[in-house]
This record gives structure tokens, C-alpha cells and sequence, in this order.
């Protein structure tokens, strides 16, 4: 089993909860009365067109924005109530690889990867450990005191997933992890995202690449969200 993949658009006992969501920015409405469920376990691609608001989608999961209406919660607790230090604790427990892969350029890819850990003042013995372990699934052992800088887009973007899940986090949310690499690179990303998954890993990639969700049906009950009009719906399952 891979997960049970029951999200379903409407509020439930998922790890993010939308209720009658909407966001509104400069005066214009980004998405309106969005009402979904992301159940423990569960494997989502959310496509739309450029600027229909995957991202705003996913920084309203992460608790980087607030709704200007309706209820989101993580974890069972509304973002709104619990301010901004129980927003940084739910944070902890979701994993974020960005679009734009901003990484210190001062620092080596192993410092990179583990700054997450200083933040939350985590670092250890056993964690070092578990770097170096984590290091070794994304391949870039040999990349380890490289600066940012010298890697190619491939070894940015799996320097990044090994970022975003160096806390062991319940949910790991991608934008565009694969938008600038080639077909055999998002593929293998794409198998690292599948394996978090089958470790009981919630997972959502924002994406515009239907062949990579192709790709993933053959291997994982994915779920189809799309953002279309300000709505969320469900894909149809021909993509």
C-alpha cells in the first residue's frame, strides 16, 4: 500500500484542512471558497495555468499566508488562533521545496541541508548521522562540501528535497521541484517524492508537467487537484 489517497474537497481529519478558503491580494481575488482535505498518507499533484495561484495554493498550506477568508488548518489547529510561534511548530512538521531553490552560497551543500536543524536547535551526533545518510539517498555524497554555485539544476533541486525533509516532517510540499531540469532528472526526482510516500509521507507537487503526473498514476494512487477560476477542483482522471 502507498498511502491511502481519499483526499477529498471537502474539510475532514486531514493533515492541512481548507474550509471555505479565499485569498485576496492587491484588491483581486486569488482563490475563492476552497474546501479541501489532505488525509495522512496521500499523494497529490495540483496543476493549473501560470498565474492561477499554485503557489499562493501552497504558501497557504505551509501558513506562509493567512486566509482573508475562511478556516485553514494544520494539524488539526486553525492558523488563525495559534499565532505566529504555533505556525512556526506546525511548519516543522511540513517540508517545503520552493520554485526558486534559494540556498547561502556561503555555505557547503551539507550546511545547507542542515541549517533547518540549527534553527530548531537540533543538531547532534545523531543527526549528523542521519545528513550524511540523507545526503547519500539524494546522490550527492560526493557533492557534500561543494558550494551552491558549482551544482547543476538536478543536484539544486535534490539539495533542496534533502533540505525540506531533514526534520522527518508528516507532509513534503514541491513548486515546480522538476521546472528546470531534463526528463531523466525530474524522473529521478520524482522517485525520491514516491519513496517519501511509501514511507507514509503526505505529498503535494505543484506542477504544470502532465507527463511527470503520467508518469506517477504508473506508480502511486495519485490524487488531480487543479486550479482553475479561482477554484479548486478535481482533475478528471484522462490527463
Amino acid at each position: 500500500m502507498l498511502g491511502h489517497n481519499n483526499a477529498a474537497l471537502v474539510p475532514g481529519a486531514g493533515v492541512i484542512e481548507f474550509e471555505n478558503v479565499a485569498y485576496s491580494y492587491g484588491g483581486g481575488e486569488l482563490l475563492s471558497d476552497v474546501s479541501l482535505s489532505l488525509q495522512p498518507g496521500s499523494f497529490h499533484f495540483l496543476t493549473g495555468p501560470s498565474g492561477a495561484g499554485k503557489t499562493t495554493f501552497l504558501k497557504l498550506c505551509y501558513g506562509a499566508l493567512l486566509p482573508t477568508a475562511g478556516h485553514v488548518r494544520l494539524f488539526d489547529r486553525d492558523v488563525t488562533r495559534i499565532g505566529r510561534d504555533g505556525v512556526a511548530l506546525a511548519r516543522r512538521r511540513i517540508g517545503v521545496v520552493h520554485q526558486d531553490c534559494q540556498f547561502l552560497d556561503h555555505l557547503t551543500v551539507a550546511e545547507n541541508v542542515a541549517l533547518p536543524l540549527g534553527v530548531a536547535g537540533e543538531e547532534n551526533a545523531a543527526m549528523e548521522a542521519d545528513l550524511s545518510e540523507l545526503l547519500t539517498w539524494v546522490g550527492l555524497t560526493n557533492r557534500a562540501h561543494a558550494r551552491p554555485p558549482e551544482l547543476s539544476g538536478g543536484e539544486r533541486q535534490r539539495a533542496a528535497l534533502a533540505r525540506a525533509v531533514i526534520m522527518s516532517p508528516d507532509v513534503i510540499l514541491a513548486d515546480e521541484p522538476t521546472g528546470n531540469v531534463d526528463w531523466d532528472m525530474s524522473q529521478r526526482l520524482l522517485r525520491l517524492l514516491l519513496e517519501l510516500n511509501r514511507m507514509g509521507k503526505t505529498v503535494m507537487i505543484a506542477t504544470h508537467d502532465l507527463s511527470l503526473i503520467r508518469a506517477a498514476k504508473a506508480h502511486v494512487q495519485a490524487r488531480v487537484l487543479r486550479i482553475a477560476s479561482r477554484k479548486l477542483q478535481l482533475a478528471g482522471a484522462d490527463l
